[in-house]
């Protein structure tokens, strides 16, 4: 939702794949809608409604008090609308989950992940309707997820965790709003979803089989991760620094004040402090320098986990034919960049 500083994007499709046509944007748009050098640039952020740092930043104006350089915020529905956005190079920073930023990173998008804005915790799951009591009771079901998202990917581990081929159940692609009128025409069984959808699946007689935080524990860990031009990241080091403190600020008051957070997300999204504040607590957010550690970013010296968890997700899109091929891990451990957090942090 807009506030004044920044325009609603419309969501134009799933485009899990970045093909080559779409690509081939990236050389053509920078010079049309990318930053000049000196006064008056406009850093341009993707953001989704998701009740992390990213609001928080965005409704207190902590960017715009700080940056000599105007901000413009665009709302995305999807981490693939933000992949296609920097394709294009209409987005410098940005916010996408983990399975699509394998996804684009595997497909040569030119950005770095520097920052974690969450680990997804019970904030995304698998609901049924109520007479179905397991997972394995769902063979020969059909189940609403968007592909290429990071429920699909927590779904296939969940049904693989369960015993239940994946090939034994009917897999229907539908975001979350389509999803939903599914869900109450009666044309599916289940749906590994987030919220809002999530919550009112669940208010119309749906069941939790497994959360995403069950998932995580269990080693399968998704994530909604910031972004960064490389062009943008090489032009404006300090930009992104500041970026990184004002999540960083963010993701302090979440901490230490949980109430007052919710209530600036609330109003940024429009909807009731006590909803914000649940959701919230639904997700696994940490600070900087938690992020800086092995089991997170690593650092400049010692890449951490995250690079192999999205090499990891790659060959999931490779195996579930999403994209065509993934690259070694090497290319993960690149692109996943904590120098500019450390530096952000002061080493």
């Amino acid at each position: 939702m807009s506030d004044g500083r920044g325009s609603r994007v419309r969501r134009t499709g799933l485009a899990v794949a970045i093909g080559a046509g779409t690509l081939a944007l990236v050389a053509s748009a920078c010079g049309g809608e990318g930053l000049t050098s000196g006064g008056g640039n406009t850093v341009r952020i993707a953001y989704q409604v998701i009740p992390n740092s990213a609001p928080i930043v965005k409704h207190e104006g902590w960017l715009e008090d700080e940056l000599d350089m105007d901000v413009e915020w665009r709302q995305y529905d999807a981490g693939a609308d933000v992949n296609q956005a920097v394709a294009a190079g209409s987005v410098d920073i940005g916010l996408a989950g983990s399975t699509l930023v394998a996804n684009g990173i595997a497909t040569g998008l030119p950005y770095e992940v520097p920052w974690i804005y969450d680990v997804i915790g019970d904030n995304e799951a698998l609901v049924a309707r109520g007479e179905i009591a397991s997972i394995k009771d769902l063979e020969g079901k059909k189940i609403a997820t968007p592909l290429g998202s990071t429920t699909q990917y927590s779904l296939v581990a969940a049904l693989e965790e369960a015993g239940v081929d994946p090939s034994d159940v009917s897999i229907l692609d539908m975001e979350p709003p389509d999803a939903l009128a599914a869900w109450k025409n009666g044309s599916i069984d289940a749906a590994y979803v987030w919220h809002p959808t999530l919550q009112q699946m669940i208010d119309d007689g749906g069941k939790v089989l497994v959360t995403s935080g069950d998932l995580a524990k269990q080693g399968t860990v998704t994530a909604d991760l910031g972004i960064v031009s490389t062009d943008f990241a090489n032009e404006h080091p300090d930009v992104v620094a500041d970026w990184l403190r004002a999540e960083n600020r963010g993701v302090r008051l979440i901490k230490d004040d949980p109430q007052q957070a919710a209530q600036i997300v609330a109003d940024e999204f429009g909807t009731d402090q006590d909803t914000i504040a649940t959701q919230m607590k639904d997700l696994i957010i940490l600070n900087g320098r938690q992020q800086l550690t092995a089991d997170q970013l690593g650092t400049a010296e010692s890449p951490g986990a995250l690079s192999q968890t999205l090499h990891k997700t790659a060959e999931f899109l490779v195996d579930n034919d999403l994209i065509d091929s993934a690259p070694g891990e090497t290319t993960f451990e690149d692109v996943v960049d904590p120098s500019y957090l450390q530096h952000a942090l002061g080493g």
